[in-house]
């Protein structure tokens, strides 16, 4: 190692309670009468304690220059590297780091919910009666309606149709309702958040984000509790309403329980056809062949309409002396049939003669607005009227939720989203984790590059006047 100089110093006097300036002083003092200083041997630079300080400051700095100095060409080196790449994959794309995409996403986000009052107030109800009614139509039509059809009077079919509406309403009905209003408004939020439009420059950088922050609010979000009740008082008075009161209301009410009753008849044919196994036509152009199991279904049926035939107003259940001809009268034909399968087939068999007797109906009720004694039911088209306080019980709970939402449910909803956004910006692990990708990575990079960068010059720069 080459020495860079010799220095001449005084470390003290001798006496190890002196003080820096005692020494320092007695050092001036000591070179100022050294025959060194006298001769010229040493140059005044070289002796003091002082002057070997500043020697030191000076080398150490520009050694510091010097390191620094060569940083900042290394950092200049991988900030060109860095920038060439983005040109070269992201070209035309603005760079954006974590904190300046968090906070595009967030006005995305925020311009999504905004975008639940585009939609229309009929395309609102439009949806919320086909969610509502996909949720209640089994409890409607299988429960209420057919469960109070088997009433050979218009007075106990009224009667059995008011208790189950009326119990139906008090308990679940109104719970149902605001499930459904809930579950709307998330899926037409989910639609437009997946389904919006985006810049060339995002893409689908945000969707994470947007999935973590639909998910979050929809852990958080609870329908406004007063809403319950308003709701059930609605929906009672709706249902209670049997006054049909002119012919456009009765015909829209036909149309609606003929639409009904054709999907159930082809739901129930469809559960039949299961049982029985493939037609003719399916068989020979499939090349399939029926089960023993299916065949045995295939023969009760037959024997089974028989019944129907016979007796057209038959009730839905099998008399045990019915059920007993039945299957003697299979096995006079060879076929042993278990009585459980002749129930099962018979339930199935039942349903669709029922409802298309009960679509054939509802078509001959269109006569009878004026005239109910023309009626050609037993329930003298009081069936027609349980479809129409439906109805009406739809449109009016459909337009209280859509209020709902619009006035209440969009706003709170927009303020739990602005609260969770706020969390979320001063989380930084999670961020990293919802928005990430090799532009994400890039632009982070080329970040701190350029900031490292930066404080160097500034730097060399202070070192340099400091010079």
């Amino acid at each position: 190692m080459k020495a860079l100089g010799y220095y001449a110093v005084v470390t003290g006097r001798g006496p190890q309670d002196d003080s820096v300036e005692t020494i320092r002083a007695y050092e001036e003092d000591f070179f100022s009468r050294s025959k060194l200083f006298r001769s010229g041997a040493m140059r005044a630079s070289q002796m003091s304690t002082n002057n070997l300080s500043l020697a030191v400051s000076d080398c150490f700095w520009k050694m510091v220059s010097d390191s620094v100095e060569q940083q900042a060409d290394n950092f200049k080196a991988a900030r060109y590297n860095l920038e060439a790449e983005w040109r070269n994959t992201f070209s035309g794309i603005r760079e954006m780091d974590r904190n300046d995409l968090f906070e595009k996403a967030k006005d995305d986000i925020l311009d999504d919910i905004a975008a639940l009052h585009k939609s229309t107030p009929l395309e609102w109800e439009t949806l919320l009666q086909e969610n509502l009614w996909e949720k209640i139509h089994p409890k409607v039509v299988d429960d209420i309606y057919l469960g109070a059809a088997e009433c050979t009077t218009s007075s106990n079919f009224n009667t059995k149709v008011d208790i189950a509406l009326k119990d139906w309403t008090d308990d679940k009905l109104p719970q149902i309702s605001i499930n459904v209003g809930w579950q709307t408004l998330f899926k037409q939020l989910e639609t437009i958040m997946t389904t919006k439009k985006t810049d060339r420059e995002i893409g689908d950088l945000f969707q994470p984000l947007k999935a973590n922050v639909l998910e979050t609010v929809k852990a958080q979000h609870a329908w406004q509790s007063t809403a319950l009740k308003r709701l059930s008082v609605i929906q009672k008075n709706a249902l209670e309403d049997t006054a049909v009161t002119n012919k456009m209301q009765w015909d829209n009410s036909i149309s609606f329980m003929e639409r009904i009753l054709k999907e159930r008849i082809d739901f129930a044919n469809e559960d039949l056809e299961k049982c029985i196994g493939p037609s003719w036509t399916e068989r020979w152009t499939g090349w399939r062949s029926r089960s023993p199991l299916e065949s045995q279904c295939v023969a009760a049926k037959n024997e089974l309409q028989k019944l129907l035939v016979a007796d057209e107003t038959h009730g839905k259940h099998l008399e045990n002396d019915e059920l007993t001809t039945v299957r003697r009268n299979l096995q006079t034909q060879g076929v042993d049939v278990p009585y459980e399968i002749i129930c099962t087939v018979w339930e199935k068999l039942y349903k669709v003669t029922f409802l298309s007797r009960a679509l054939s109906s509802a078509q001959q009720c269109r006569k009878a607005f004026y005239h109910r004694n023309i009626a050609c039911n037993a329930v003298e088209c009081n069936d027609v009227v349980l479809f129409w306080r439906a109805t009406r019980m739809l449109e009016t709970t459909c337009n209280a939720l859509r209020l709902q939402i619009m006035n209440t449910e969009a706003q709170r909803l927009e303020q739990e989203v602005k609260q969770y956004l706020e969390e979320l910006s001063r989380d930084e692990e999670n961020k990293k984790k919802l928005i990430t990708g090799k532009r994400v990575d890039l632009a982070e990079e080329l970040r701190k590059v350029r900031s490292i960068q930066d404080k160097l010059e500034l730097f060399i720069a202070e070192l340099n006047k400091d010079q």
